[in-house]
């Protein structure tokens, strides 16, 4: 059996095409891993917002309750000594 000799521009062509294959090849694998990498980063980022929006409604209803007109005279009428008024402290104004 006889072997063919290659020419060196066989060569080269063959070696050239092989290393254009394997770039494409390795930017494609990069691609997918990339992509993967992405996907995990957006699952992680999303629970991250609806944890922050959990805590926003959590700390709503606690403003809510803090602000609550029957604990806000609670407040006044026992740590601060504050009354009702009385009528003579009250000054009424004529309209123009």
């Amino acid at each position: 059996m006889v072997h063919k000799k290659y020419s060196r521009r066989q060569i080269l062509l063959a070696a050239g095409a092989s290393l254009v294959v394997m770039a494409v090849l390795t930017f494609y694998l990069w691609h997918l891993t990339e992509n993967v990498r992405l996907g995990y980063a957006i699952g992680r980022s999303e629970n991250e917002k609806l944890k922050l929006e959990m805590d926003i409604l959590n700390l709503k209803s606690v403003r809510e309750s803090l602000a609550s007109p029957g604990r806000v005279e609670k407040i006044a009428r026992e740590s601060l000594g504050l009354a009702d008024l009385r009528d003579d402290q009250v000054v009424y104004e004529k309209a123009k």
